[in-house]
This record gives C-alpha cells, sequence and structure tokens, in this order.
C-alpha cells in the first residue's frame, strides 16, 4: 500500500473507531497513529516514536501555560463570580426582548476573558442562566441555544486553549495571537448576540422582557465586575509589553486570582480543592489529546500525506480565496466528527504549509482557525457544548439542544468572511503592536 494511500485509510480507521466504539478522540489518534508507524516501519520503531512523543508532550515547558489559564477559570467559578457576571449583564439588558439570552451571551463572554475553556463555560452558565431564562418562560432553543453559542466563546477570547495550543504548535507568539483575537472575538460576540434579537423578531414570544432596572441599579453592579477586568488586563498588558512570557502572565494571573478570591472572601478551602481538581482532570484531557495528535501526526508524516496533499492543492492553480474556503471547509466538517483542538492538531500539519505557500499571515490563519474549530463544538454529531448543556438542563432534549444551537451558525461564517475582507483592520492593526 502506497504511503498517502495509506494515510487516508488510517484517517478513515480513526474516524470508524471513534464512531463505532466511541472511544475517546485522544486514545483513537494514539491507537491508530501508533499501529499506522508500526505497519510502516515495524513495532520497535514504533516504540522509538511514542515514547519521545510522549514525553515531549508532557515535559514541554511551554505547555505548563495551560494547566494555568484553566486554573483561573476554575478558581473564578468556584469563587461564585459567574453569578456576579450574570447579575451585572442582567441589570443592563435583561429588559429587551430577548434580554436573558443576550445577558448569557455578554456573561459568558466575560467568563471567556479569564477562563479559556468553552466545557467550562458551558456547564457554568448552564447552572446560572438556564433556571432563569425558564423562570420567564424563554424557549428550550433559545434558552439552550444561547447557552451553547455563548460558551463557545470560551476558546476564543484571550486566554484561549486553542490559541495557546496553535502558537506553541506553529512557533507563533501567544502575545500576537492573543492581541490579535480581540477585535474578531469582538465582532463574533457581537453577532452572537445579534442572532438572539432576530431570533426574537421573528419569534417574539420566545423572549419576554424581564423587570427593568433602575441607572442606580446598574453602576452599582458594575464593581462586581473589577476583579475580572483585572485579571484580564494583567495577562493582556504582560503579553503585550513583552516583560514576561505567556507562562509567567499566565501564572501571575493565577496567584493575582487567589489572592482577589481570599481578599473577597469568596472561596472555601474545599471550593480551592474542587477547582484544583477539575484543573487537572481537564488538563490531562487537553494533553492527552496532544498526545496523541503528535502520534497521529508522525503517522501522517511517514505516509507524506500532508506534503502530496500540498502538492495536490498547489497544482488545482485555484484562486487562494477558493482554496482558503475549501480548507475552511474541512474545518467544518472535520470538527463536526470528532474534538476540534484533536481536528486542529491532526490538521495543521496538512494545512498549515499550504496557507502559509498562498501567502496568509500566520497569525491571522491562526484567528480563523480558532473561530471555526469553536464551530464544531455546537454542530452535531459531536457538538460537545450541546452536550454539557444537556447534563445541566436534563429536562431539555439533545435535539432541540442543538436546533437552538443552529442558529448561531451564520455568526461564525460571517466572522470568518469579515476577516477575509479587512485583515488588516481586524486582526493586524493589534498583533503588529505586540512587542
Amino acid at each position: 500500500m502506497e504511503g498517502p494511500i495509506l494515510g487516508i485509510v488510517g484517517i478513515l480507521v480513526m474516524f470508524a473507531v471513534l464512531f463505532l466504539f466511541k472511544i475517546p478522540a485522544a486514545f483513537t489518534m494514539a491507537l491508530v497513529g501508533f499501529l499506522g508507524v508500526a505497519y510502516v516501519t515495524g513495532f520497535k520503531g514504533a516504540l522509538g516514536m511514542a515514547g519521545p512523543d510522549l514525553w515531549n508532550t508532557f515535559s514541554n515547558y511551554g505547555f505548563t501555560v495551560i494547566p494555568m489559564f484553566i486554573l483561573v477559570g476554575e478558581l473564578v467559578h468556584y469563587a461564585g463570580y459567574n453569578n456576579s457576571l450574570y447579575s451585572a449583564t442582567y441589570k443592563w439588558f435583561g429588559h429587551y426582548k430577548g434580554g436573558l439570552a443576550i445577558t448569557t451571551v455578554m456573561a459568558c463572554a466575560l467568563f471567556s476573558a479569564i477562563s479559556g475553556s468553552n466545557t467550562a463555560t458551558a456547564a457554568t452558565m448552564s447552572n446560572v442562566a438556564i433556571p432563569e431564562m425558564k423562570k420567564y418562560n424563554y424557549h428550550p432553543q433559545l434558552t439552550a441555544g444561547s447557552v451553547v453559542a455563548g460558551s463557545t466563546l470560551g476558546v476564543l477570547i484571550p486566554p484561549s486553549i486553542v490559541l495557546v495550543v496553535y502558537g506553541l504548535y506553529t512557533g507563533q507568539s501567544i502575545g500576537k495571537l492573543f492581541f490579535g483575537n480581540v477585535i474578531p472575538s469582538a465582532i463574533l460576540t457581537v453577532l452572537i448576540a445579534a442572532t438572539v434579537v432576530y431570533i426574537c423578531s421573528r419569534h417574539p414570544d420566545w423572549g419576554p422582557k424581564g423587570p427593568k432596572s433602575t441607572w442606580k441599579e446598574r453602576f452599582k453592579t458594575l464593581p462586581d465586575l473589577i476583579d475580572i477586568f483585572i485579571l484580564f488586563a494583567i495577562i493582556m498588558y504582560a503579553l503585550f509589553t513583552g516583560v514576561v512570557t505567556a507562562t509567567e502572565a499566565a501564572a501571575a494571573s493565577c496567584a493575582i486570582g487567589l489572592i482577589l478570591c481570599l481578599i473577597r472572601r469568596k472561596l472555601t478551602w474545599r471550593n480551592f480543592l474542587r477547582s484544583l481538581d477539575d484543573t487537572l482532570r481537564i488538563s490531562c484531557l487537553v494533553f492527552m489529546i496532544i498526545a496523541g495528535a503528535v502520534i497521529f501526526s508522525h503517522f501522517l508524516a511517514i505516509t507524506r500525506l500532508p506534503f502530496e496533499a500540498a502538492n495536490i492543492i498547489s497544482s488545482l492553480k485555484l484562486p487562494n480565496w477558493v482554496l482558503f474556503w475549501l480548507i475552511i471547509f474541512c474545518y467544518i466538517i472535520g470538527g463536526c466528527v470528532m474534538d476540534a483542538l484533536a481536528f486542529l492538531l491532526i490538521s495543521l500539519p496538512i494545512f498549515y504549509p499550504i496557507v502559509m505557500n498562498m501567502g496568509y499571515d500566520p497569525v491571522w490563519f491562526g484567528q480563523a482557525v480558532c473561530i471555526v474549530t469553536t464551530m464544531g463544538s455546537l454542530m452535531p454529531p459531536v457538538g460537545i457544548c450541546c452536550y454539557v448543556v444537556a447534563g445541566m438542563a436534563k429536562d431539555i432534549p439533545i435535539g432541540t439542544i442543538f436546533r437552538g444551537g443552529l442558529y448561531y451558525i451564520p455568526s461564525y461564517i460571517i466572522s470568518i468572511m469579515i476577516l477575509m475582507l479587512f485583515p488588516w483592520a481586524t486582526v493586524m492593526i493589534l498583533s503588529d503592536l505586540v512587542r
């Protein structure tokens, strides 16, 4: 069997194992990748490859930024800041049609600014937002859809785990990636909120108005947001000035976040231990995905599939924008059938060189990829955020949750189109300022 054909067979086998046996993506990639390398080089060769891959993944100092950003989000979650964020945004937006759904989107965006995890955002905001929307008789599709769409911002708004992994994998500055993401994430947040307004214009009974708060009540909630802005500002300022590395910025935000929680007396010892437990669990999940993807990527490299795919695509002589949308389409399909981070790591060896040869900026491409991969977390059949919401709101059928999330797909497509039309104004204007 020829190399590239073997690579294609390996990808098909990987998807078959995912669907038929429901083995987690991390272990599926590692297993298929290991067996593929063993088929080509022999069992000893596969062992010689897998050992260093696992060691390099788990001993890479750069990856320490991931558990620390996760820990910040968990500390904030168990300290109850999610309730403060929701209460504050509700005072400002709750009296509009669909105001509670808009509140949910904005609160998700604020929580994402210090979380970096879409599943953590989905679980956190489900507990807070869904009971409130049920109280005001919001339609289940609008209720679940706003939580699912808002929670996808968890991997988009800095500190984004997807951008961290992309930066470490491609050698790009995490600071540039984070600042280049500020405007795109703001655009997507506004588009998601605008989708809520559109849904309520078509179905006025889906999102009844809530009681209107006084201006005094609104301004009274602003101090609750100060701690979140402090943490976000520390991360962004440290990365912008270049005085510290991304890892050091994450460590500082962890320390300051813990101090703020203790000063405000918001964090008990039991909840502190829970935050550590959740951080360990989520971090292990991310690292296993990275390790499995590295092993599978080595298998693809041995088959030379990425190089042959690049040669074939380059020989098509199609306009760059057509090729780019073909790549985006592949990311959309891939995100529908497996974990977004896992597919990102598998696909980068194939698509990243092609995109660079097309002349696109790597920081700009990182933003586009980050937006597209977030779509996978609200689309069937994987839709991890949909399943998280389903687990938190057991009385809402999973089909209803998926249908609610699909309303927001155009927001992501429009965001990509805006990035393509205005690359400098959306990404490069801020990323180029980073030292």
